[in-house]
């Protein structure tokens, strides 16, 4: 497993969430900080799972004299670079209970786990190599468990909160969106913007389909199907994907459509530059960008970097998504085929012929609209600070580090 080790004032921003000066250890000593960058793809997997408003790390690497004071053993995981202590917050500004956080750090395969306190707001999360720890601090250090979900007695209730939503483009002609709607089957729409890098190529239905589903009030999003071949054509069809929504305003995610066989035949390094190029133009315009892809070319042909630092629109035409990483929305099937899809329909009242089918599991617009993106005004923060939880042992240094992640990191991107 990499360990990257990182200077003390090293300010890295390791994730759309995360930076390493969170994961200093609180000795007060001016030393390097160990980190796995495993541990930080799988703290930015629980965020969006978890649909956090913030993840405080409470503590992070632990030097072993820092980590013997503050009762530790001077040799476990927190000296590796491969734990955090933290508290969980959600979309109300509130901390999610541990109870909640243990279940879906399980899910996520973390392999270290457990309950800190009686209060249940602080967890230990790693990933350690040399096997499985499930645990409950309250009841000591041993391992109490194989299954946080009947440990704590919570129904595994995975259909929880999704959000059913199509994808349209021009091949779906004069859609009845008053017959879509009634239908109770489209929650949001994605629909095609356009494709290529020139100004003449928008999609002949997305003036329509974008007027009609404000007019009705549909949430939706936008993607660009690319055929950029390098990161300088990714970044040009960017800009004019730009151009071609300026004005308008987007609930969910805009997205860069990768899917063609002769850009994967560029090789991985080549996709994750041109993915990198088109969604960080995106990002720097003040928008919500993301990456459509399916499952199989997300493995081979996408960096974890890439993977980690926007969010994923996963294609799996399959009765479970198999695809391993943090993702917001999966596209499933495809309606007006002769077989069923996932819920039992065949088609979608509206819409005449085939069209493509998703699952969300993410609160695109609270986070969308609070952050300030898509078009959308910043909602005005609050005058008084959010109140912080009484601090463990090892927290008073780390929780003046609190930062909203992914809204500060492309605020700074809009200053420069």
């Amino acid at each position: 497993m990499p360990v990257n080790h990182y200077d003390y004032n090293d300010n890295t921003q390791l994730s759309p969430h995360f930076n390493v000066r969170e994961f200093r250890c609180s000795c007060g000593k001016s030393h390097e900080t160990l980190l796995a960058s495993e541990l930080v793809d799988k703290l930015e997997a629980l965020y969006t799972t978890l649909n956090c408003s913030k993840i405080i790390v409470t503590s992070g690497y632990r030097c072993p004299e820092h980590d013997k004071a503050v009762g530790g053993t001077s040799s476990g995981q927190h000296t590796k670079g491969t734990a955090a202590d933290v508290c969980c917050y959600g979309q109300d500004g509130q901390p999610i209970s541990s109870k909640t956080v243990c279940c879906k750090a399980q899910d996520l395969g973390f392999t270290g786990i457990a309950n800190i306190t009686s209060s249940y707001q602080y967890t230990h999360l790693d990933v350690r190599t040399s096997g499985k720890w499930y645990g409950d601090e309250v009841h000591g250090n041993g391992t109490v468990t194989e299954d946080f979900y009947k440990y704590f007695g919570i129904p595994k209730t995975e259909a929880k909160n999704i959000l059913k939503g199509i994808d349209v483009s021009y091949c779906q002609k004069g859609i009845d969106w008053e017959a879509a709607k009634a239908s109770g089957l489209v929650d949001f729409v994605i629909f095609q913007a356009g494709y290529g890098r020139e100004y003449d190529q928008v999609d002949v239905q997305f003036e329509r389909n974008y007027s009609e589903c404000k007019r009705l009030g549909i949430p939706c999003g936008a993607y660009w199907f690319s055929y950029a071949m390098s990161a300088d054509e990714a970044k040009r069809e960017a800009q004019v994907f730009l151009q071609t929504i300026k004005g308008k305003l987007f609930e969910y995610p805009v997205y860069m459509d990768l899917e063609l066989a002769k850009q994967f035949a560029l090789g991985k390094a080549a996709c994750s530059e041109m993915a990198d190029a088109f969604l960080s133009t995106m990002e720097q315009a003040g928008y919500y960008a993301g990456l459509y892809c399916s499952t199989y070319y997300l493995d081979k042909y996408l960096s974890n970097s890439v993977k980690s630092r926007y969010t994923i629109w996963c294609a799996q035409y399959a009765s479970k998504c198999t695809y391993q990483n943090s993702y917001g929305i999966w596209q499933y099937n495809v309606a007006g085929s002769t077989e069923h899809d996932i819920i039992g329909q065949k088609s979608i009242p509206g819409i005449v012929g085939e069209c493509d089918m998703d699952y969300c599991y993410t609160d695109y617009p609270s986070i969308i609209k609070a952050a300030g993106l898509n078009g959308f005004t910043k909602a005005t923060q609050p005058t008084e600070p959010e109140p912080t939880p009484t601090p463990e042992p090892d927290t008073e240094e780390s929780t003046l580090q609190q930062i909203l992640k992914h809204v500060a990191n492309i605020d700074e991107k809009l200053m420069k």
